[in-house]
């Protein structure tokens, strides 16, 4: 009897947020990754389930893989698949956002519960290794003699690979709707289409074209941002005298209906595992840099993204 009556008062407090997070009963939890396996956003996924599982917040993570369209197909899935489920979570990001806006799905991130941002990443340029071109300068070059004859790579319409193409073209004089942009659903196979000489050049996360840049298959020209990436060798754009900066942030969201409450222990939890050990072996391994945003700072960010976002696709004739 007093056991049943402790649970009882201890499920109420937790309710109420008035427990420390490691004081309530892990959690099974059902992630959503938007991507296809071994992307940016499933690495991110699996780092934040473990890290989560360490914290000790949730017993099991299990995921589910839901590529195409720049992830407004998970999205979908998700809006329409797990409403009120509280123990649901999304990963996204930036790139979702552009997409929204390039795509105009019939669902809309604001339908799901923003939880919290919890890092951002630079992207980095890249080319084949055996491309006529030998620096940055000699792509702008050519970009601005004959912006047709680049053909430039990376994510999805609206991305922020997409993203840094526009501002590096409007940065040098160029009208980025005169840009020949190429959306691929993965770093991957962006590579190989450079590899197979269907790409001048690519832009895309650093973690994701990493592993084809140490293994030699592709050449990185700069990273987007303000510094570089510690230990690692890779001139920032702002080096090359190209005024552009630009990350690519990663989220997560919880499931459309949950209530307040419900949504203050995800964030908890989320806050719990970012502290981890293992979510710090993940920051320094995949070249993150820790951003952790919640509560109504985070949905006032998302406000403004969509703003900023919608702003400079317009201006490069993406939308």
């Amino acid at each position: 009897m007093r056991r049943e009556i402790f649970l009882k008062a201890l499920a109420a407090l937790a309710a109420c947020g008035s427990v420390p997070v490691s004081a309530r009963p892990a959690a099974d939890l059902r992630m959503l990754v938007p991507a296809d396996v071994g992307t940016g956003w499933d690495t991110t996924g699996r780092a934040l389930g473990r890290a989560l599982q360490e914290a000790g917040v949730a017993s099991r993570v299990t995921y589910e893989n839901k590529g195409g369209a720049a992830g407004t197909l998970g999205l979908a899935q998700f809006i329409n698949g797990a409403k009120g489920d509280a123990g649901a979570l999304m990963v996204m990001g930036s790139s979702m956002l552009g997409a929204i806006i390039a795509g105009r799905p019939p669902v809309h991130l604001a339908q799901a519960t923003p939880v919290a941002r919890i890092s951002t990443e630079s992207s980095v340029l890249v080319l084949p290794v055996n491309s006529r071109f030998t620096s940055m300068a000699g792509v702008i070059a050519q970009v601005k003699k004959d912006p047709a004859s680049v053909k430039w790579g990376g994510g999805a319409r609206g991305s922020t690979g997409h993203i840094a193409a526009a501002l590096i073209a409007a940065q040098v004089g160029v009208d980025p709707s005169r840009l020949r942009y190429f959306a691929f659903r993965s770093a991957r196979d962006a590579t190989a289409a450079m590899l197979g000489a269907n790409l001048t050049i690519a832009s895309g996360d650093y973690g994701e074209f990493s592993e084809s840049i140490a293994t030699g298959r592709i050449r990185p020209l700069a990273v987007t941002s303000g510094q570089r990436l510690a230990g690692i060798a890779i001139p920032t754009l702002r080096e090359l005298g190209i005024d552009v900066e630009i990350g690519d942030w990663k989220g997560v969201y919880g499931a459309p209906g949950i209530r307040f409450d419900q949504r203050e222990a995800l964030i908890d939890m989320v806050t719990a595992a970012l502290k981890t050990g293992s979510w710090q072996e993940s920051l320094q391994k995949n070249s993150w840099t820790p951003a952790l945003l919640t509560g109504a700072a985070f949905d006032r960010f998302i406000d403004a993204q969509f703003v900023a976002l919608r702003a400079t696709m317009v201006k490069s004739g993406m939308v």
